[in-house]
């Protein structure tokens, strides 16, 4: 909207100042041919402005993760040093890596407000928790023994609102946005799949080109209250991420 806005200024002086000089004798051909120069160089350096603009990103992001809740639905195999079947609890802190992409869908809040651009995120993110130890461990067909990895898979979609663009700063929020979690190992119940909502702020920062450093922080709240039966994977993830323009 504002270079759409800068070419109607532009065109808009140029058809003036040309009414200006053709209805003034005096005005020369020298002058007008250079207010034309003048008008021409403008409208260029503004059509390589909207050339050069890259409005998508994609990104990878890592940093802490934590929930709410350490999981202690956990039954993992034989325990053999308590003679039995024990229920372990796993580390509420962890680590995650993470990649995504930003689609741009409007530069102007579709046309509300401009410099505040709406972009559309895919996101997918693997965070561990905790590695069960030896004693505890997850038998397998062929009475193979492995420590079960406590981790999960996170799959998200959500709406961006990004401010002040056209400057190297840019700051941004996720209002509300959905998340799919699957769980590994799966709970007691057999339970794998846990669907959220994501709520997230951060801002990042042009370095050079269409290089981008930015930090975030993300929160995921589940769709529905967790029993202490069931599973709880409420929780955040903050870190820092790199992107790419194009």
């Amino acid at each position: 909207m504002i270079k759409k806005m800068k070419l109607v200024l532009s065109a808009a002086t140029a058809v003036l100042a040309f009414a200006g000089l053709t209805a003034a004798p005096q005005a020369s051909a020298d002058e007008l041919g250079d207010l034309k120069a003048r008008i021409a160089k403008l409208e260029k350096a503004d059509a390589e402005q909207v050339a050069a603009s890259k409005d998508n990103m994609v990104f990878f992001r890592g940093g802490y993760a934590r929930n709410n809740t350490a999981r202690n639905d956990l039954t993992l195999g034989n325990d053999t040093a308590a003679g039995g079947t024990n229920n372990y609890t796993a580390d509420q802190d962890g680590w995650f890596l993470g990649a995504g992409f930003d689609f741009s869908l409007s530069d102007d809040l579709f046309g509300l407000h401009d410099g505040t651009e709406i972009l559309a995120e895919l996101m997918f993110t693997y965070s561990e928790f905790d590695t069960a130890p030896t004693s505890l461990t997850a038998v397998v067909p062929g009475g193979l023994s492995i420590p079960a990895t406590v981790s999960q898979f996170t799959l998200t979609a959500s709406p961006k609102i990004k401010f002040l663009k056209g400057s190297d700063f840019r700051p941004w929020i996720i209002p509300i946005g959905l998340g799919i979690h699957v769980i590994s190992p799966t709970s007691n119940g057999i339970t794998y799949l846990k669907p959220a909502m994501q709520f997230a702020a951060g801002a990042d920062y042009r370095v050079w080109n269409d290089i981008y450093l930015g930090a975030d922080i993300r929160y995921n709240l589940g769709f529905t209250s967790v029993a202490n039966s069931e599973i709880n994977l409420n929780g955040f993830t903050t870190g820092i991420y790199a992107g790419i323009g194009f």
